[in-house]
């Protein structure tokens, strides 16, 4: 099997179970605590290994590395927090499949990659995909606001946007550096907004704060340090889209463990995520007129 298929397989396993593990962190942590926690405990295990590559990065990369922490790593962590306080997490992971989309988006408008009418009708056709995914969810669970989904989305196009830079910037570091380099940029801001919302006060006497950060801890470990490592490596081993790619493949993990968790899923959810998909499929195929748009 091609290594870039099997980081494809393992990375949709790792990350399409993130989302169950930040709802289970949300019952006893507000969604700072769980967006600074996650970030703080991935800096204590990536700095652990990893420090000792901070050399590889030059001078004139750390400003790439910085924004790679805060798009790729930083605001998402919150972003997806807030929206899973409201959205089920099986919806958030089928609207974080737009990131190849967006990819595609910014490599047109950003990084001056050509792109097909082909592409562009993919790029409506998974925005209409979004929206109508977002309206089922309020429909299937009134008591859910689903517009937190467009937070999703912004989450989405900073991957997107991580991606690319990944790429074009840092490709010849290795990927333990880049992880570790992120978090020395987001740690410090993570930690003292951890601090600022009484955490560590509550976790010495709220059984549902430990708990939930048992669960952060896990993401932690898996979801964020191996899988962000795993993630870099696949960048240098392929293209930016089909690293992206690993949202199509993950909703599936993410779906299956909130059925077992009891979310509900009907058949419009279902429709309306296969229009995304085909709209993300479309957006990255590079047949057509072959035309700049």
């Amino acid at each position: 099997m091609d290594k870039k298929w099997l980081y494809l397989i393992v990375l949709s396993v790792i990350w399409g179970t993130s989302f169950i593990l930040i709802k289970k962190g949300l019952v006893g942590l507000t969604q700072i605590q769980l967006g600074s926690l996650r970030t703080v405990l991935t800096a204590i295990i990536l700095f652990s290994v990893g420090l000792p590559s901070l050399k590889q990065i030059k001078k004139l990369q750390w400003k790439w590395i910085a924004l790679s922490a805060l798009f790729g790593t930083f605001f998402p962590a919150f972003l997806f927090a807030f929206a899973q306080k409201h959205i089920d997490s099986a919806v958030a992971s089928i609207l974080n499949s737009l990131t190849p989309l967006a990819t595609a988006v910014l490599g047109y408008l950003v990084f001056s990659i050509y792109t097909t009418r082909r592409q562009m009708i993919g790029v409506f056709i998974g925005l209409l995909g979004s929206i109508m995914l977002i309206m089922a969810g309020a429909h299937i669970n009134p008591d859910q606001n689903h517009w937190y989904g467009i937070l999703v989305l912004v989450a989405s196009v900073g991957y997107a946007l991580n991606v690319n830079i990944l790429k074009k910037y840092l490709n010849e570091l290795s990927p333990l550096a880049i992880a570790t380099g992120n978090f020395v940029v987001i740690v410090i801001p993570a930690l003292l907004i951890l601090i600022g919302t009484g955490y560590f006060d509550e976790i010495w006497t709220v059984p549902e704060v430990q708990v939930s950060t048992g669960y952060i801890a896990i993401l932690a470990l898996f979801g964020t340090a191996l899988a962000k490592i795993l993630f870099n490596k696949m960048i240098q081993i392929s293209s930016p889209v089909f690293a992206s790619s690993v949202t199509y493949t993950m909703p599936v993990v993410a779906v299956l463990w909130g059925i077992f968790d009891g979310e509900r899923f009907g058949w419009y959810q279902a429709i309306s995520a296969l229009i995304v998909l085909l709209g993300v499929y479309l957006a990255n195929q590079r047949k057509g007129s072959g035309k700049k748009v």
